[in-house]
């Protein structure tokens, strides 16, 4: 039986920003989305964030419809009024967890990096070995600043040496405490009281109850990238880009193109099938899903939005959208607010649709914009076509019929409905409804006059 306990109650001076750190986004989810995704597998049975600045906002952020998990149990906020070291807050748990008995695992809301993998490992050895602590250590290239780790051949800790208190040979020493925990929770309880804040910080700190504990198991991770914490926009970006190499890597292992990764950017909630073809400079966010056979970009956004078989998205923007099979979107077109095209569509050139379903084998090619409109199948939308679909106060809908077509530069002023088979002269203003197989013309006649310039002596130009 495990709990686990994130640690997110600091503010992280050095982001500059009013925001808590942990609610920082790196890629599609806030740094600590990311600590709460990598205990999931562990199945633990409590789960407690401990807050402290800005409290409300990280427990509104973690309690919204989307982060409930029905899996896992609901999390518990614990407050740490004032933010006094690690020892400190994990003092806070006392109350809360006085009826618990198992491991605790601690973690950094700031560590977004670590594997699920590592995590099972680290339990796993703690409990294999019946130990009371054990603690992840990792093995950095340029250890400076951080305390080493010593342990013995059987890896039970030995001591924790500060940077500047170690001699010249401890510091060939590069294994650290990456402050990662896992604790059996009745001897950490009974010694936590003991921890003081004697030190020129004047914090509480939680390698001191490690110190009172035997035996401490110590746990090299094997990747140290995990363990990196994020403490200010640099790191931020840092951090960003390993995971950006994690993700992208992964995909390509699965049968995904990716032309030029370094371009390119996919947040950890897409999903993408095997032979989808992702071209340079695009971006692919939040929920979205590409099926096989597809082909983004290059030059293409695509957001929360699910793409089908075999369609091609060149130099768009696609956001909160569907798209059915064997449809081309682009070269530069912007679908957003819960569009829905059809199979076999043709959506062109300089295309706005906005909350707007087509039907299949229906083309918008060129140079439109369709607001709140419903378009049936076989439908061809003709270049410039507008629909008028906002009066000021109030949108207002437009229902296109199987069939219909629409010259070029026409005016659809909603709310309006064409029936089927329709055919709208070039350059005309509809502003009242059209049944089935109708021509429609509004347009005013054409009228030439010639000779129409006034030839009075005072209309002609005078000499310099």
């Amino acid at each position: 039986m495990v709990a686990v306990a994130i640690l997110a109650a600091g503010r992280g001076t050095r982001m500059k920003s009013d925001l808590p750190k942990v609610l920082h986004r790196l890629g599609g989810r806030s740094l600590i989305e990311w600590v709460l995704s990598s205990v999931k597998p562990l199945e633990p049975v409590r789960r407690l964030v401990i807050v402290g600045y800005r409290a409300e906002l990280v427990t509104e952020a973690l309690t919204t419809p989307q982060m409930t998990d029905p899996i896992l149990p609901p999390l518990e906020f614990v407050q740490q009024q004032e933010q006094l070291g690690t020892g400190h807050a994990v003092q806070q748990l006392l109350p809360h967890l006085q009826d618990f008995d198992g491991d605790l695992l601690v973690l950094n809301g700031d560590v977004p990096l670590l594997r699920p993998e590592t995590l099972e490992l680290l339990l796993k050895t703690h409990q294999e070995n019946n130990s009371l602590a054990t603690i992840l250590t990792a093995h950095l290239p340029n250890p400076k600043g951080y305390g080493r780790v010593f342990c013995n051949g059987q890896n039970i800790l030995q001591q924790i040496v500060e940077d500047r208190d170690c001699s010249p040979a401890q510091k060939q020493n590069r294994r650290i405490n990456a402050g990662v925990y896992c604790f059996r929770w009745s001897s950490l309880a009974d010694v936590l009281p003991k921890v003081t804040a004697d030190n020129d910080q004047q914090e509480y700190y939680l390698t001191d109850a490690v110190n009172y504990l035997d035996p401490v198991t110590v746990f090299d991770v094997d990747d140290y990238q995990e363990i990196l914490g994020i403490n200010d926009r640099k790191q931020l970006a840092d951090a960003y880009g390993i995971l950006q190499t994690r993700l992208k890597d992964d995909w390509m292992r699965k049968g995904v193109t990716l032309i030029d990764p370094d371009s390119t950017t996919i947040d950890d909630t897409v999903q993408l099938e095997p032979d989808v073809i992702v071209e340079p400079q695009t971006h692919l966010r939040g929920k979205t899903v590409i099926s096989s056979g597809s082909r983004v970009g290059p030059g293409s956004l695509i957001e929360n939005s699910q793409i089908g078989r075999n369609v091609t998205v060149l130099y768009s923007v696609v956001s909160n959208s569907t798209i059915a099979d064997d449809t081309q979107v682009g070269p530069y077109s912007h679908l957003r607010g819960q569009v829905q095209v059809g199979h076999k569509c043709r959506i062109g050139n300089f295309v706005e649709l906005k909350n707007t379903k087509l039907g299949d084998r229906t083309n918008v090619a060129h140079l439109s914009y369709l607001g709140d409109t419903t378009a049936g199948n076989h439908v061809n939308i003709g270049a410039g076509t507008i629909t008028a679909n906002y009066d000021g106060v109030k949108k207002h809908p437009t229902t296109i019929g199987d069939r219909t077509k629409t010259g070029s530069n026409s005016v659809l002023v909603a709310p309006i409905s064409l029936g089927e088979a329709v055919t709208v002269a070039a350059g005309s203003t509809i502003t009242e409804s059209v049944p089935d197989d109708c021509l429609v013309i509004a347009r005013s006649r054409q009228v030439v006059k010639p000779g129409w310039r006034l030839t009075s002596t005072n209309s002609e130009p005078q000499p310099s």
